[in-house]
């Protein structure tokens, strides 16, 4: 089962956050995402206005840089949220870049070990556990939620290179792949994810997000191309165009093992509003409606 979702960028201003949020549950969308991004603004403030100002809607954020967050206050508001709304919240977490976590002085020496630490932590903390840790970076005395969610929430970890993929397989319960990555890069990253997997000895679902650049309209494919270019990706990647060329690429990712697939538009999109119905109103449609729930 798969579904379709739309990137609020962090570059808009998030008072135009609700609005967007109202579009994509109006426009039948299943995801809303957010960046926690440097230095454009925060995730956990925007998930929360986004799910308090719709009923239906998921909202994911993709991505927590773990380096910020000591992993019992995130896990506490990943609980919050969990209770408040229950079912709807998609964290991700990962262990952000590195340039960026020199600047506020969190950059770690070993960036797999803090963001592995940071995941046994905060799902222990989310199953109710009492947790001690004496780890690298995660040192906690005895600490137990006291408001844990019924029904803990998933965590998802972005990765790119192997190492981080195998530990999100191995460490998380789902898996963000950015826009650098192709049909047949989504494949490829499945296969280490599923290594790491396979070698924590894990049988659970595993939810595998794909974000990918997208623009319609004049001068859609010069915007993608000068976004990908920006993010040091391949500028044939993402897809611009109408509803057919929309659902083409959708068909390819969601072949490719994708069970998100979340349209990111580009930093000097003119319309947000109005992407996000397009998305939702003449995208989805035109997908299978077994393969999107």
């Amino acid at each position: 089962m798969t579904s379709l979702g739309v990137v609020f960028r962090p570059q808009v201003p998030p008072e135009r956050l609700i609005a967007a949020a109202r579009a994509a549950e109006e426009a039948g969308l299943e995801e809303l995402w957010l960046w926690e991004d440097c230095f454009w603004g925060s995730g956990i403030a925007p998930a929360a206005a986004a799910l308090a100002s719709t009923t239906r809607l998921q909202v994911g954020i993709g991505l927590l840089p773990v380096p910020f967050r000591n992993p019992v206050i995130t896990a506490m508001e990943f609980a919050t949220l969990e209770r408040m709304f229950p079912g709807r919240f998609r964290p991700g977490v990962g262990h952000g870049v590195q340039e960026w976590m020199e600047q506020v002085g969190a950059r770690a020496s070993s960036p797999l070990t803090l963001l592995r630490e940071h995941l046994d932590a905060m799902r222990a903390l989310l199953r109710g556990e009492e947790v001690s840790r004496a780890g690298r970076y995660v040192k906690l005395d005895r600490v137990r939620l006291d408001l844990p969610p019924a029904d803990v929430p998933k965590i998802l970890a972005g990765a790119v290179g192997p190492k981080t993929l195998k530990l999100s397989g191995e460490a998380a319960d789902g898996t963000i792949l950015d826009g650098q990555n192709s049909p047949e890069r989504v494949r490829w990253a499945k296969t280490q994810i599923d290594e790491g997997r396979a070698a924590a000895g894990r049988t659970d679902p595993h939810r595998i997000v794909v974000f990918t650049h997208a623009a319609t309209g004049p001068g859609g494919a010069e915007r993608v191309r000068r976004e990908q270019e920006a993010f040091g990706n391949d500028p044939g990647l993402g897809v611009a165009g109408g509803p057919d060329d929309f659902a083409a690429l959708a068909a390819e990712y969601l072949d490719a093992g994708a069970d998100s697939l979340i349209f990111t538009p580009t930093a000097d999109e003119p319309e947000v509003e109005n992407f996000i119905r397009f998305v939702g109103r003449e995208v989805k449609p035109l997908i299978s409606r077994t393969s999107v729930r």
